[in-house]
């Protein structure tokens, strides 16, 4: 049944939608800031890779506890009251952030500042498919999601305005932007219609983890969980070691930021794309291409030479191909799962992905740890990209494109 009929209606979607982007945008920066921020960090406080390794996977790992709670939660207390909450908790520890005085304090502030962001992406996501009518449900989802790559976008500017020392303004831009749109959220977005109906008929119950394993949904879950962890584990990995990782192939901290940028805006664009052909014919050549080209370019950038135009055309191909991939798997996630348990499925598989999201730049501490160059770094990552592309398009095949009853 569709969701949302009617000029009315569809200026509830509109309104929810925006508020959605926005909030995803305001991830986006906190999210970016500690790619961005780490060469200041590591001058600042002489951190080693591993140390650096523990700062970047501190916000992970309390984003994947924040993921299980909100997205169960959402489904129990509804959508907007516990993304409002998230929205703030995150923007309040990230504006504590540059109070820290060593790497443990700063790892602890941003493993409260991962509370907040994980319970929030969940609900995002939930909220937006089901505040959208069905034609527009898988393109909505991945308009959200743009907006956290313009985020990290926006993050990248503010370190290129501020010098390296400068660092901690990353984090006060990225606490002030969400606490100023949680009041407003409060006020002016309205609940999802979906969550307001379920309460009334639904028999499941809400919020229950043993329920998204149920009535032949495990093949589906288990397949949404393997793409989530290792695409999440190749994002965070390439997050928050690029720009390390392009200075040691020679670029400049501004050319490496420059190329950062570059990951984002393309990456954004290309969730923009997919999100369009998801909802037409070309939605299944459009999947194979983005999953195919995501191997093929994590080697062509390991073996490129060191210079600056073919590698920032790499970085940038790579942004297009990771975040669409990433787009696609949320623009999925709510598919599976009927309303009363939509929160915690999707919140589930946020959470795995969470997992990834830790391993991600601690493996890239260990390898560098181990004086892995850049180009054999990358070398290392292919592997668990092939891996991670073809469980994805296992799970294209396997999901229907429309979801589950709103």
């Amino acid at each position: 049944m569709p969701i949302l009929n009617g000029a009315e209606n569809n200026a509830v979607a509109r309104t929810t939608v925006i508020f959605c982007v926005l909030a995803a945008l305001c991830e986006g920066i906190d999210l970016q800031a500690a790619g961005v921020a780490a060469s200041g960090i590591a001058a600042k406080f002489n951190a080693s890779p591993a140390q650096l390794g523990n700062f970047f996977s501190a916000s992970t790992f309390g984003l994947f506890f924040g993921a299980l709670i909100g997205g169960r939660l959402a489904d129990r207390m509804g959508r907007k009251s516990v993304l409002v909450a998230s929205i703030a908790l995150f923007g309040l520890f990230s504006l504590l952030t540059p109070l820290a005085f060593d790497m443990a304090s700063l790892s602890a502030a941003r493993l409260l500042t991962g509370l907040g962001l994980g319970g929030a992406l969940p609900i995002l996501i939930a909220l937006t498919a089901e505040s959208s009518p069905e034609n527009r449900r898988s393109a909505n989802v991945t308009l959200m999601y743009s907006g956290a790559p313009f985020g990290g976008a926006i993050a990248s500017w503010v370190s290129m305005v501020f010098a390296s020392s400068q660092w901690r303004w990353i984090f006060i831009v990225g606490g002030i932007a969400p606490l100023v749109l949680a009041p407003v959220m409060a006020l002016l977005m309205p609940e999802s219609p979906a969550f307001r109906r379920a309460q009334d008929t639904s028999a499941t119950a809400r919020g229950s983890v043993t329920a998204i394993f149920a009535e032949g949904r495990t093949p589906r879950t288990l397949l949404l969980w393997a793409s989530f962890f290792l695409g999440l584990l190749t994002l965070y990995l390439l997050l928050n070691w690029l720009p390390t990782l392009l200075q040691g192939v020679g670029l400049t901290r501004a050319q490496a930021v420059g190329a950062q940028i570059g990951f984002n805006v393309g990456g954004a664009l290309a969730a923009l794309l997919i999100g369009y052909l998801l909802e037409g014919r070309l939605r299944r050549p459009s999947i194979v291409v983005t999953f195919v080209a995501l191997p093929l370019l994590v080697l062509l950038l390991a073996k490129s030479p060191p210079q600056l135009a073919m590698v920032a055309l790499l970085v940038l191909l790579l942004g297009c191909a990771v975040i669409a991939a990433q787009a696609f798997l949320y623009a999925m996630a709510p598919a599976p799962y009927p309303t009363a348990i939509r929160g915690i499925g999707v919140g589930a598989a946020v959470a795995v992905g969470r997992i990834g999201s830790i391993v991600g730049p601690k493996l890239g501490g260990v390898l560098k740890g181990m004086g892995h160059n850049s180009s054999r770094l990358l070398m290392d990552l292919l592997p668990i990209v092939i891996v991670g592309s073809l469980a994805a398009l296992w799970l294209a095949w396997y999901v229907p494109k429309r979801a589950a009853t709103l």
